[in-house]
């Protein structure tokens, strides 16, 4: 139990000083940021097309009645 005050004191401490400044740009963490979530829309892309690729007709296309 003595981990939640230590994680709370850390916690507290790493925040920001308080002084906002104006955006001046593209900074390092939203590039990272568009990169991640684009590389997990890809994975997640590929994974679905793979997994409905199984579930499809050996011809390719499905029978519309």
């Amino acid at each position: 139990m003595t981990r939640v005050p230590v994680l709370t004191v850390l916690a507290v401490e790493s925040g920001h000083s308080g002084v906002a400044h104006p955006p001046t740009g593209l900074a390092l963490s939203d590039v990272a940021l568009f990169v991640f979530a684009a590389t997990g829309v890809w994975l997640v892309r590929r994974a679905l097309r793979k997994r409905f690729a199984k579930t499809r007709p050996p011809g390719g296309t499905l029978k519309k009645d």
